[in-house]
Protein backbone atom coordinates (compact mmCIF):
# COMPACT_ATOMS: atom_id res chain seq x y z
CA UNK A 1 0.00 0.00 0.00
CA UNK A 2 1.23 3.51 -0.71
CA UNK A 3 0.60 4.27 -4.38
CA UNK A 4 -2.81 5.81 -3.66
CA UNK A 5 -3.00 8.34 -0.84
CA UNK A 6 -5.46 7.26 1.85
CA UNK A 7 -7.39 10.52 2.03
CA UNK A 8 -10.57 11.98 0.60
CA UNK A 9 -10.01 14.68 -2.01
CA UNK A 10 -12.55 16.14 -4.44
CA UNK A 11 -10.86 18.20 -7.15
CA UNK A 12 -13.66 18.60 -9.73
CA UNK A 13 -17.40 18.91 -9.72
CA UNK A 14 -19.11 15.52 -9.44
CA UNK A 15 -19.33 13.86 -11.81
CA UNK A 16 -16.24 15.28 -13.49
CA UNK A 17 -15.90 15.81 -17.26
CA UNK A 18 -14.30 12.43 -17.99
CA UNK A 19 -16.94 10.57 -15.96
CA UNK A 20 -19.71 12.47 -17.77
CA UNK A 21 -18.23 11.47 -21.09
CA UNK A 22 -18.02 7.82 -20.03
CA UNK A 23 -21.57 7.94 -18.69
CA UNK A 24 -22.81 8.98 -22.12
CA UNK A 25 -20.98 6.02 -23.64
CA UNK A 26 -22.44 3.76 -20.95
CA UNK A 27 -26.00 4.88 -21.76
CA UNK A 28 -25.45 4.07 -25.41
CA UNK A 29 -23.80 0.69 -24.80
CA UNK A 30 -25.21 -0.79 -21.56
CA UNK A 31 -28.86 -1.65 -20.80
CA UNK A 32 -30.76 0.75 -18.55
CA UNK A 33 -31.57 -2.18 -16.27
CA UNK A 34 -27.99 -2.28 -15.02
CA UNK A 35 -28.06 0.14 -12.08
CA UNK A 36 -25.44 2.65 -10.92
CA UNK A 37 -24.95 3.90 -7.37
CA UNK A 38 -22.30 6.49 -8.22
CA UNK A 39 -22.10 8.67 -11.37
CA UNK A 40 -18.30 8.39 -11.46
CA UNK A 41 -15.97 5.90 -13.15
CA UNK A 42 -13.14 4.19 -11.27
CA UNK A 43 -9.53 4.55 -12.34
CA UNK A 44 -7.70 3.11 -9.33
CA UNK A 45 -8.38 1.85 -5.83
CA UNK A 46 -6.32 0.82 -2.85
CA UNK A 47 -6.95 0.22 0.82
CA UNK A 48 -9.98 2.27 1.80
CA UNK A 49 -10.13 4.70 -1.13
CA UNK A 50 -11.18 4.81 -4.77
CA UNK A 51 -9.89 7.29 -7.35
CA UNK A 52 -12.09 8.22 -10.31
CA UNK A 53 -11.04 9.07 -13.84
CA UNK A 54 -11.09 12.80 -13.02
CA UNK A 55 -8.69 12.45 -10.09
CA UNK A 56 -11.25 12.63 -7.28
CA UNK A 57 -10.54 10.36 -4.31
CA UNK A 58 -13.45 8.80 -2.44
CA UNK A 59 -13.65 7.05 0.91
CA UNK A 60 -14.96 3.57 0.14
CA UNK A 61 -17.59 2.48 2.67
CA UNK A 62 -19.07 -0.07 0.28
CA UNK A 63 -16.11 -2.32 -0.64
CA UNK A 64 -17.76 -3.34 -3.90
CA UNK A 65 -20.72 -4.69 -1.85
CA UNK A 66 -18.60 -6.48 0.78
CA UNK A 67 -16.19 -7.97 -1.78
CA UNK A 68 -12.99 -6.08 -0.99
CA UNK A 69 -12.57 -7.26 2.60
CA UNK A 70 -8.78 -7.34 2.13
CA UNK A 71 -8.85 -4.05 0.21
CA UNK A 72 -8.67 -3.32 -3.48
CA UNK A 73 -5.53 -4.46 -5.29
CA UNK A 74 -4.10 -6.03 -2.13
CA UNK A 75 -0.45 -6.69 -3.06
CA UNK A 76 -0.50 -10.37 -2.06
CA UNK A 77 -3.66 -10.96 -4.10
CA UNK A 78 -2.35 -9.03 -7.12
CA UNK A 79 0.92 -10.95 -7.05
CA UNK A 80 -0.85 -14.32 -6.82
CA UNK A 81 -3.15 -13.38 -9.70
CA UNK A 82 -0.23 -12.26 -11.88
CA UNK A 83 1.75 -15.43 -11.19
CA UNK A 84 -1.18 -17.73 -11.95
CA UNK A 85 -2.18 -15.78 -15.06
CA UNK A 86 1.36 -16.15 -16.35
CA UNK A 87 1.24 -19.92 -15.79
CA UNK A 88 -2.22 -20.65 -17.22
CA UNK A 89 -5.60 -18.92 -17.05
CA UNK A 90 -7.98 -21.81 -17.65
CA UNK A 91 -8.26 -25.54 -18.23
CA UNK A 92 -11.70 -26.32 -16.73
CA UNK A 93 -11.28 -28.27 -13.51
CA UNK A 94 -13.50 -31.11 -14.78
CA UNK A 95 -11.23 -31.55 -17.81
CA UNK A 96 -7.74 -31.04 -16.42
CA UNK A 97 -7.70 -30.33 -12.67
CA UNK A 98 -5.13 -28.14 -10.91
CA UNK A 99 -3.77 -27.85 -7.40
CA UNK A 100 -5.16 -24.39 -6.61
CA UNK A 101 -8.75 -25.64 -6.71
CA UNK A 102 -7.95 -28.51 -4.34
CA UNK A 103 -5.93 -26.25 -2.03
CA UNK A 104 -8.80 -23.77 -1.80
CA UNK A 105 -11.28 -26.58 -1.09
CA UNK A 106 -8.99 -27.77 1.71
CA UNK A 107 -8.88 -24.28 3.18
CA UNK A 108 -12.66 -23.87 3.16
CA UNK A 109 -13.23 -27.34 4.56
CA UNK A 110 -11.07 -26.36 7.50
CA UNK A 111 -12.52 -22.88 8.04
CA UNK A 112 -16.24 -23.69 8.08
CA UNK A 113 -17.38 -24.23 11.69
CA UNK A 114 -17.90 -27.73 13.08
CA UNK A 115 -15.65 -30.75 13.43
CA UNK A 116 -16.96 -32.94 10.59
CA UNK A 117 -15.60 -34.15 7.24
CA UNK A 118 -16.45 -31.75 4.43
CA UNK A 119 -16.19 -31.26 0.68
CA UNK A 120 -16.11 -28.02 -1.32
CA UNK A 121 -16.61 -27.12 -4.97
CA UNK A 122 -16.61 -23.82 -6.80
CA UNK A 123 -18.82 -21.77 -9.08
CA UNK A 124 -18.71 -18.24 -10.49
CA UNK A 125 -20.87 -16.28 -8.06
CA UNK A 126 -22.89 -16.30 -4.87
CA UNK A 127 -26.13 -16.89 -6.74
CA UNK A 128 -24.69 -19.98 -8.40
CA UNK A 129 -23.41 -21.19 -5.03
CA UNK A 130 -26.87 -20.92 -3.49
CA UNK A 131 -28.48 -22.60 -6.48
CA UNK A 132 -26.05 -25.50 -6.27
CA UNK A 133 -26.54 -25.83 -2.51
CA UNK A 134 -30.22 -26.43 -3.22
CA UNK A 135 -29.30 -29.03 -5.84
CA UNK A 136 -27.12 -30.86 -3.33
CA UNK A 137 -29.82 -30.76 -0.66
CA UNK A 138 -32.48 -32.10 -3.01
CA UNK A 139 -30.22 -34.87 -4.25
CA UNK A 140 -29.17 -35.88 -0.74
CA UNK A 141 -32.66 -35.85 0.79
CA UNK A 142 -34.80 -36.91 -2.15
CA UNK A 143 -37.14 -34.01 -1.28
CA UNK A 144 -38.09 -30.89 -3.25
CA UNK A 145 -39.39 -28.18 -0.91
CA UNK A 146 -37.06 -25.31 -0.01
CA UNK A 147 -37.65 -22.76 2.74
CA UNK A 148 -36.39 -19.17 2.50
CA UNK A 149 -37.07 -16.13 4.66
CA UNK A 150 -38.52 -12.66 4.55
CA UNK A 151 -36.10 -9.79 3.72
CA UNK A 152 -33.69 -12.33 2.15
CA UNK A 153 -31.46 -11.82 -0.86
CA UNK A 154 -29.89 -14.87 -2.49
CA UNK A 155 -29.07 -13.73 -6.04
CA UNK A 156 -30.48 -13.06 -9.49
CA UNK A 157 -30.58 -16.51 -11.10
CA UNK A 158 -33.95 -18.27 -11.36
CA UNK A 159 -33.55 -20.07 -8.03
CA UNK A 160 -31.71 -17.12 -6.50
CA UNK A 161 -34.49 -14.62 -7.20
CA UNK A 162 -37.12 -17.18 -6.22
CA UNK A 163 -35.46 -17.43 -2.81
CA UNK A 164 -35.06 -13.64 -2.63
CA UNK A 165 -37.91 -11.91 -0.80
CA UNK A 166 -37.99 -8.46 -2.40
CA UNK A 167 -39.97 -8.16 -5.63
CA UNK A 168 -38.64 -4.85 -6.99
CA UNK A 169 -36.16 -4.69 -8.54
CA UNK A 170 -35.13 -8.33 -8.30
CA UNK A 171 -38.19 -10.33 -9.39
CA UNK A 172 -40.68 -7.96 -10.98
CA UNK A 173 -41.43 -8.88 -14.65
CA UNK A 174 -39.15 -11.96 -14.53
CA UNK A 175 -41.62 -14.74 -13.64
CA UNK A 176 -42.63 -17.47 -13.47
CA UNK A 177 -40.33 -18.30 -10.59
CA UNK A 178 -39.03 -21.65 -9.38
CA UNK A 179 -41.64 -23.89 -7.72
CA UNK A 180 -41.55 -25.48 -4.27
CA UNK A 181 -40.08 -22.39 -2.58
CA UNK A 182 -41.77 -21.35 0.66
CA UNK A 183 -41.16 -18.17 2.67
CA UNK A 184 -41.11 -17.79 6.43
CA UNK A 185 -40.72 -14.85 8.81
CA UNK A 186 -37.18 -13.76 9.70
CA UNK A 187 -36.34 -12.47 13.15
CA UNK A 188 -36.06 -8.69 12.59
CA UNK A 189 -36.05 -7.34 16.14
CA UNK A 190 -36.77 -3.73 15.15
CA UNK A 191 -39.75 -4.84 13.05
CA UNK A 192 -40.66 -8.15 14.68
CA UNK A 193 -43.40 -9.78 12.61
CA UNK A 194 -44.59 -11.61 15.72
CA UNK A 195 -44.98 -8.33 17.60
CA UNK A 196 -42.42 -9.35 20.22
CA UNK A 197 -39.84 -7.22 22.01
CA UNK A 198 -36.18 -7.12 20.96
CA UNK A 199 -35.38 -9.74 23.58
CA UNK A 200 -38.24 -12.09 22.62
CA UNK A 201 -38.18 -11.66 18.84
CA UNK A 202 -35.84 -14.61 18.23
CA UNK A 203 -37.92 -17.28 20.00
CA UNK A 204 -41.23 -15.78 18.82
CA UNK A 205 -40.26 -15.70 15.14
CA UNK A 206 -38.68 -19.16 15.32
CA UNK A 207 -41.88 -20.56 16.81
CA UNK A 208 -43.95 -18.88 14.09
CA UNK A 209 -41.68 -20.16 11.32
CA UNK A 210 -41.62 -23.72 12.66
CA UNK A 211 -45.39 -23.76 13.08
CA UNK A 212 -45.86 -22.49 9.52
CA UNK A 213 -43.43 -25.08 8.12
CA UNK A 214 -45.34 -27.86 9.88
CA UNK A 215 -48.71 -26.57 8.67
CA UNK A 216 -47.86 -25.44 5.14
CA UNK A 217 -45.25 -27.97 4.04
CA UNK A 218 -44.48 -30.70 6.55
CA UNK A 219 -40.99 -31.20 7.93
CA UNK A 220 -40.57 -34.49 6.09
CA UNK A 221 -41.04 -32.73 2.71
CA UNK A 222 -38.41 -30.01 3.16
CA UNK A 223 -35.05 -30.55 1.48
CA UNK A 224 -33.33 -27.36 2.63
CA UNK A 225 -33.71 -24.29 4.77
CA UNK A 226 -31.70 -21.46 3.16
CA UNK A 227 -30.95 -18.53 5.43
CA UNK A 228 -28.58 -15.58 5.83
CA UNK A 229 -27.28 -15.61 9.42
CA UNK A 230 -27.08 -11.82 9.03
CA UNK A 231 -29.24 -10.17 6.39
CA UNK A 232 -27.17 -8.12 3.96
CA UNK A 233 -29.33 -6.56 1.27
CA UNK A 234 -32.20 -6.83 3.74
CA UNK A 235 -30.57 -4.11 5.84
CA UNK A 236 -27.82 -5.66 8.02
CA UNK A 237 -30.39 -7.34 10.26
CA UNK A 238 -28.99 -9.48 13.08
CA UNK A 239 -31.65 -12.02 14.15
CA UNK A 240 -32.76 -12.20 17.75
CA UNK A 241 -31.02 -14.58 20.13
CA UNK A 242 -32.29 -18.14 19.82
CA UNK A 243 -33.74 -17.79 16.31
CA UNK A 244 -31.04 -19.60 14.35
CA UNK A 245 -30.56 -22.19 17.08
CA UNK A 246 -34.26 -23.14 17.10
CA UNK A 247 -34.35 -23.45 13.31
CA UNK A 248 -31.20 -25.58 13.31
CA UNK A 249 -32.75 -27.90 15.89
CA UNK A 250 -35.89 -28.24 13.75
CA UNK A 251 -33.75 -29.07 10.73
CA UNK A 252 -31.83 -31.72 12.65
CA UNK A 253 -35.05 -33.26 13.94
CA UNK A 254 -36.57 -33.54 10.46
CA UNK A 255 -33.50 -34.32 8.35
CA UNK A 256 -33.56 -30.89 6.65
CA UNK A 257 -30.33 -29.47 5.24
CA UNK A 258 -29.48 -26.19 6.99
CA UNK A 259 -27.83 -23.91 4.40
CA UNK A 260 -26.08 -20.79 5.72
CA UNK A 261 -25.73 -18.17 2.98
CA UNK A 262 -22.49 -16.41 3.95
CA UNK A 263 -21.98 -14.67 0.61
CA UNK A 264 -22.13 -11.15 2.09
CA UNK A 265 -21.50 -11.62 5.82
CA UNK A 266 -18.73 -14.20 5.52
CA UNK A 267 -14.95 -13.97 5.30
CA UNK A 268 -14.17 -11.89 8.39
CA UNK A 269 -16.82 -9.26 7.69
CA UNK A 270 -18.49 -9.65 11.11
CA UNK A 271 -15.30 -10.35 13.09
CA UNK A 272 -15.57 -14.10 12.56
CA UNK A 273 -14.73 -16.13 9.48
CA UNK A 274 -18.47 -16.77 9.12
CA UNK A 275 -21.35 -14.88 10.68
CA UNK A 276 -23.09 -18.14 11.68
CA UNK A 277 -20.33 -18.58 14.27
CA UNK A 278 -21.89 -15.88 16.45
CA UNK A 279 -24.85 -18.22 17.07
CA UNK A 280 -22.89 -21.40 17.71
CA UNK A 281 -24.90 -23.20 15.00
CA UNK A 282 -23.01 -25.68 12.81
CA UNK A 283 -24.59 -25.53 9.33
CA UNK A 284 -24.81 -28.51 6.98
CA UNK A 285 -23.83 -26.39 3.95
CA UNK A 286 -22.21 -22.95 3.70
CA UNK A 287 -22.27 -20.83 0.54
CA UNK A 288 -19.58 -18.22 -0.08
CA UNK A 289 -18.54 -15.66 -2.70
CA UNK A 290 -17.85 -11.89 -2.53
CA UNK A 291 -15.01 -11.63 0.05
CA UNK A 292 -13.81 -15.14 -0.83
CA UNK A 293 -12.11 -14.05 -4.05
CA UNK A 294 -10.31 -10.92 -2.88
CA UNK A 295 -11.92 -9.03 -5.76
CA UNK A 296 -12.08 -11.80 -8.37
CA UNK A 297 -15.31 -13.68 -9.16
CA UNK A 298 -15.73 -17.02 -7.40
CA UNK A 299 -18.44 -18.76 -5.40
CA UNK A 300 -18.10 -21.77 -3.13
CA UNK A 301 -20.29 -24.51 -1.68
CA UNK A 302 -18.90 -26.28 1.38
CA UNK A 303 -20.89 -29.06 3.01
CA UNK A 304 -20.84 -32.22 5.04
CA UNK A 305 -19.12 -34.96 3.08
CA UNK A 306 -22.07 -37.37 3.05
CA UNK A 307 -24.33 -34.66 1.60
CA UNK A 308 -21.90 -33.52 -1.07
CA UNK A 309 -21.00 -37.07 -2.09
CA UNK A 310 -24.67 -37.94 -2.53
CA UNK A 311 -24.70 -36.21 -5.92
CA UNK A 312 -24.00 -38.52 -8.88
CA UNK A 313 -20.72 -38.05 -10.81
CA UNK A 314 -21.04 -35.22 -13.32
CA UNK A 315 -23.99 -33.69 -11.46
CA UNK A 316 -21.93 -30.76 -10.21
CA UNK A 317 -19.60 -28.54 -12.17
CA UNK A 318 -19.07 -25.38 -14.17
CA UNK A 319 -16.88 -24.44 -17.11
CA UNK A 320 -15.38 -21.44 -15.32
CA UNK A 321 -16.19 -22.36 -11.70
CA UNK A 322 -13.05 -22.35 -9.58
CA UNK A 323 -11.05 -20.66 -12.33
CA UNK A 324 -7.33 -21.04 -11.52
CA UNK A 325 -6.74 -17.28 -11.33
CA UNK A 326 -9.71 -16.81 -9.00
CA UNK A 327 -8.54 -19.70 -6.83
CA UNK A 328 -5.10 -18.11 -6.56
CA UNK A 329 -6.72 -14.83 -5.54
CA UNK A 330 -8.90 -16.56 -2.95
CA UNK A 331 -5.97 -18.42 -1.40
CA UNK A 332 -4.04 -15.16 -1.14
CA UNK A 333 -7.04 -13.36 0.33
CA UNK A 334 -7.40 -16.02 3.04
CA UNK A 335 -3.74 -15.57 3.93
CA UNK A 336 -4.21 -11.79 4.01
CA UNK A 337 -7.01 -12.17 6.56
CA UNK A 338 -4.67 -14.25 8.72
CA UNK A 339 -1.52 -12.17 8.23
CA UNK A 340 -3.22 -8.84 8.94
CA UNK A 341 -5.57 -10.27 11.60
CA UNK A 342 -8.58 -8.84 9.82
CA UNK A 343 -10.93 -10.65 12.20
CA UNK A 344 -9.72 -8.29 14.93
CA UNK A 345 -9.76 -5.38 12.48
CA UNK A 346 -13.47 -6.01 11.80
CA UNK A 347 -14.09 -5.89 15.52
CA UNK A 348 -12.28 -2.58 15.86
CA UNK A 349 -14.27 -1.14 12.96
CA UNK A 350 -17.43 -2.26 14.73
CA UNK A 351 -16.36 -0.37 17.85
CA UNK A 352 -15.94 2.80 15.79
CA UNK A 353 -19.36 2.23 14.20
CA UNK A 354 -20.95 1.82 17.61
CA UNK A 355 -19.31 4.94 19.04
CA UNK A 356 -20.19 7.14 16.08
CA UNK A 357 -23.55 5.77 14.94
CA UNK A 358 -25.48 4.26 17.85
CA UNK A 359 -26.17 7.63 19.52
CA UNK A 360 -28.02 8.71 16.37
CA UNK A 361 -30.90 6.36 17.17
CA UNK A 362 -31.57 8.34 20.35
CA UNK A 363 -30.67 11.80 19.16
CA UNK A 364 -32.15 11.98 15.64
CA UNK A 365 -35.87 11.85 14.92
CA UNK A 366 -35.23 10.41 11.46
CA UNK A 367 -33.23 7.41 12.72
CA UNK A 368 -35.31 4.44 13.79
CA UNK A 369 -32.56 1.89 14.36
CA UNK A 370 -28.79 1.48 14.15
CA UNK A 371 -27.38 -2.03 13.72
CA UNK A 372 -23.73 -3.05 14.01
CA UNK A 373 -22.03 -6.43 13.79
CA UNK A 374 -18.29 -6.24 13.16
CA UNK A 375 -17.60 -4.26 9.99
CA UNK A 376 -21.25 -4.30 8.92
CA UNK A 377 -23.44 -1.38 9.95
CA UNK A 378 -26.82 0.00 9.00
CA UNK A 379 -28.82 3.13 9.77
CA UNK A 380 -32.56 2.69 9.24
CA UNK A 381 -34.62 5.83 8.55
CA UNK A 382 -38.23 6.44 9.53
CA UNK A 383 -40.61 9.37 9.19
CA UNK A 384 -42.49 8.44 12.37
CA UNK A 385 -40.61 6.73 15.21
CA UNK A 386 -43.72 5.53 16.99
CA UNK A 387 -45.12 3.83 13.86
CA UNK A 388 -41.68 2.97 12.46
CA UNK A 389 -42.82 4.28 9.07
CA UNK A 390 -40.03 3.61 6.54
CA UNK A 391 -38.52 6.76 5.00
CA UNK A 392 -36.62 5.92 1.82
CA UNK A 393 -36.40 9.64 0.91
CA UNK A 394 -34.34 10.33 4.02
CA UNK A 395 -31.95 7.51 3.08
CA UNK A 396 -31.70 9.01 -0.41
CA UNK A 397 -30.85 12.44 0.95
CA UNK A 398 -28.15 11.06 3.23
CA UNK A 399 -26.62 8.98 0.45
CA UNK A 400 -26.68 11.93 -1.97
CA UNK A 401 -24.92 14.14 0.58
CA UNK A 402 -22.27 11.48 1.23
CA UNK A 403 -21.66 10.90 -2.46
CA UNK A 404 -21.37 14.64 -3.16
CA UNK A 405 -18.69 14.93 -0.48
CA UNK A 406 -16.65 11.93 -1.56
CA UNK A 407 -18.00 9.06 0.52
CA UNK A 408 -19.29 5.87 -1.12
CA UNK A 409 -22.08 4.21 0.86
CA UNK A 410 -24.88 1.83 -0.12
CA UNK A 411 -28.65 1.63 0.09
CA UNK A 412 -30.31 -1.49 1.52
CA UNK A 413 -33.46 -2.76 3.17
CA UNK A 414 -36.77 -4.20 2.05
CA UNK A 415 -38.24 -0.69 2.18
CA UNK A 416 -35.19 1.06 0.61
CA UNK A 417 -34.82 3.07 3.83
CA UNK A 418 -31.46 1.79 5.09
CA UNK A 419 -27.95 3.18 4.56
CA UNK A 420 -25.51 0.27 4.69
CA UNK A 421 -21.81 0.62 5.55
CA UNK A 422 -19.33 -2.08 4.51
CA UNK A 423 -15.77 -0.71 4.39
CA UNK A 424 -12.71 -2.74 3.44
CA UNK A 425 -11.32 -4.31 6.60
CA UNK A 426 -7.95 -2.68 5.93
CA UNK A 427 -9.34 0.87 6.09
CA UNK A 428 -7.45 3.23 8.40
CA UNK A 429 -9.33 4.58 11.42
CA UNK A 430 -8.72 8.21 10.46
CA UNK A 431 -10.20 7.62 7.02
CA UNK A 432 -13.14 5.69 8.47
CA UNK A 433 -13.93 8.42 10.98
CA UNK A 434 -13.74 11.07 8.26
CA UNK A 435 -16.34 9.18 6.23
CA UNK A 436 -18.59 8.58 9.22
CA UNK A 437 -18.42 12.24 10.26
CA UNK A 438 -19.69 13.26 6.84
CA UNK A 439 -22.49 10.73 7.10
CA UNK A 440 -23.35 11.84 10.64
CA UNK A 441 -23.61 15.48 9.58
CA UNK A 442 -25.90 14.49 6.70
CA UNK A 443 -28.12 12.52 9.08
CA UNK A 444 -28.30 15.30 11.68
CA UNK A 445 -29.16 17.78 8.89
CA UNK A 446 -32.39 15.85 8.28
Amino acid sequence: MGEVRQRREIVTELPGPRSRELMERRRAAVPAGVGATMPVFAAAAEGGVLVDVDGNTFIDLGAGIAVLNVGSAAPAVAEAVAAQAAAFTHTCFQVTPYEGYVALAEQLNGLVPGDVARRSFFLNSGAEAVENAVKVARAATGRQAVVAFDHAFHGRTLMGMSLTAKAAPYKRTFGPLAPEVYRMAYSYPYRCSAGASYEECGPACAEAAISAMDRQIGGDRIAALVIEPVLGEGGVVVPGAGFLQALAAYCQEHGIVFVADEVQAGFARTGRWFSIEHSGVVPDIVTTAKGLGGGLPIGGVTGRAELMDAVHPGGLGSTFGGNPVSCAAALAAIEEVRAKDLLSAAGRIGEVFSTRLRPLAEECAAVGDVRVIGAMAAVEFVSDKARKTPDPKAASRVLASCHEQGVIALRAGTFDNVVRILPPLVIGEELLVDGLEIMEKAIRAL
